[in-house]
């Protein structure tokens, strides 16, 4: 049976108005352990919780940032299929844009780092090609819709 695990790509847009997309920061984390990668907060659904409750407690969890301080962008949700550990894994992600620019960000143990990227150096950190695309399509899907 896969694993499976949700997440969101949190965001923060750098200039006033919100209707210049070009200056979309994102946050990826480091983790603690292994090659030590980055990724968008996620991590392995729990019994009785929705794919999108996972995303929210992995967001508060793993980068301290709660529910109440994102807002989830509709319309967009990506999933990604792939073998880690040997192990077929399935990855679900939604956008989620921080309502407050400086929103402090709290690491959990699992993480050692954090950053706040464009999309050419979120791309550059992020090892792995699904990550890339849906760093990408996130971007493109943010500049190409007024929200």
């Amino acid at each position: 049976m896969a694993l499976r695990a949700c997440g969101l790509i949190i965001f923060r847009r750098c200039l006033i108005p919100k209707m210049d997309n070009t200056a979309i920061e994102f946050l990826l984390l480091q983790a603690s352990d292994g090659i030590h990668h980055w990724t968008p907060p996620k991590g392995h659904v729990e019994p009785g919780e929705s794919d999108l409750e996972t995303a929210l407690r992995e967001a508060q969890e793993e980068a301290g940032i709660e529910a109440g301080q994102l807002t989830i962008i509709e319309g967009f949700r990506r999933e990604l299929n792939y073998v880690a550990r040997e192990k077929p894994k399935t990855v679900i992600y939604w956008l989620a844009e921080v309502k407050d620019y400086d929103v402090e960000v709290r690491l959990s143990h699992e993480h050692q780092a954090y950053r706040w990227l464009g999309l050419r150096e979120a791309c550059q950190l992020a090892q792995f090609k699904e990550m890339k695309v849906v760093l990408q399509e996130g971007h493109q899907f943010l500049c190409s819709t007024v929200v």
